[in-house]
């Protein structure tokens, strides 16, 4: 029940800040917002305010504002549709238009930046300790499939001592490829074991790696350093997904994505690891959200700046019906992939 309310509580936050960066901004250029919309699918309840609806609908997987078109002015019966039509999205600059569809992906790194500020200014900075302790190992990689274990620690490594974690590091990031002899001093019954490993070489970091991280402490730190971190932590995510996003669609890195089982997964752990990791993993959803929305893919912000884009270079908007079909098609296309990744999440879960 955790995991539900958490899910439910970081996705829709996410949601909400993401409109509101449309909403507001579209506010603010002179844009009529028909409707502010919490949810997909049927609409479960909402409010007229002024001029904007605000509702909620059934599936709290995403959200929706929707603007005053041009189309609908032109089908209206008013008499003050010159009016009307000056606050339609289409009478507006792409220069405004850009801007109302960039707010919500950027409301989104601001988000996560927040986030990020408030872990570290509440909880602390994660630093890693240099004992020989093992903190995390990462699944489907040597370590895991040799039998090491968190709380694990590394005495030794082919006959030579290993009293710190830089030790540790040393030996294995020089060794790419060749059988290392660990000696480990096991977690859960304090014995020492003697365990065979193969650093396998990481190209993009040009040095072996087992799969290891070391042990973590929480570190106070001011106001101010947690600002500073908050922007760094929050501009150094941003890259690494960038990066592998790139890698992904050049074949570099294999195709790793989650739908929202596998989200639902990951905020479980984290409701199970306590209100830092929380917050933390919040932010990293937030950036990620963001990321994914820029694309330039229809149907996401990112697709309807490709398409201003092409309009602004040929200096002749595109008709009402290629927009309808690139929506919908994208749209399609959106459908079709999270089927694929929530059915990714399920063969995921059933064959651990």
């Amino acid at each position: 029940m955790k995991t539900v309310i958490a899910f439910i509580v970081i996705f829709g936050v996410l949601v909400f800040v993401h409109e509101f960066g449309h909403f507001i901004i579209a506010k603010r250029s002179g844009i009529k917002v028909l409707e502010f919309a919490f949810g997909i699918g049927p609409k479960l309840f909402g409010f007229q305010g002024k001029e904007t609806l605000y509702s909620v609908r059934i599936l709290p997987l995403g959200g929706f504002c929707r603007f005053l078109s041009a189309e609908e002015v032109e089908e209206s019966d008013q008499v003050s549709r010159e009016e009307l039509l000056a606050r339609s999205f289409e009478s507006k600059s792409i220069w405004k238009r850009m801007a109302v569809i960039v707010a919500g992906p950027l409301m989104n790194f601001i988000l996560g930046a927040v986030l990020f500020v408030v872990a570290f200014a509440f909880f602390g900075v994660a630093v890693a300790d240099n004992q020989n302790l093992i903190g995390e190992v990462s699944l489907g990689k040597p370590a895991a499939t040799a039998g090491l274990a968190a709380g694990d620690r590394i005495i030794a490594i082919n006959g030579t001592e290993t009293p710190d974690w830089n030790s540790v590091t040393q030996q294995i990031h020089t060794n790419p490829g060749e059988k290392m002899s660990f000696a480990v001093e096991k977690a859960d019954t304090k014995q020492i074991v003697t365990i065979e490993i193969t650093p396998a070489y990481d190209q993009e970091l040009g040095k072996g790696l087992i799969g290891i991280a070391p042990s973590y402490t929480m570190q106070k730190v001011s106001v101010l350093k947690s600002i500073q971190y908050g922007f760094l932590q929050t501009v150094e995510f941003t890259r690494q997904l960038v990066l592998y996003l790139i890698h992904m669609i050049t074949g570099k890195a294999p195709v790793e994505l989650s739908g929202p089982i596998g989200v639902a997964q990951v905020i479980g752990e984290g409701v199970k690891q306590g209100m830092s990791s929380l917050f933390t993993l919040a932010a990293v959803l937030s950036i990620n959200f963001g990321v994914l929305n820029i694309l330039p893919l229809p149907a996401l912000d990112g697709g309807q700046l490709a398409v201003m884009t092409f309009e602004g270079i040929r200096r002749k908007p595109l008709s009402i019906e290629k927009k309808g079909w690139i929506q919908l098609t994208g749209f399609a296309l959106l459908i079709a992939l999270m089927i694929a990744v929530t059915y990714q999440d399920i063969l995921r879960i059933v064959t651990k």
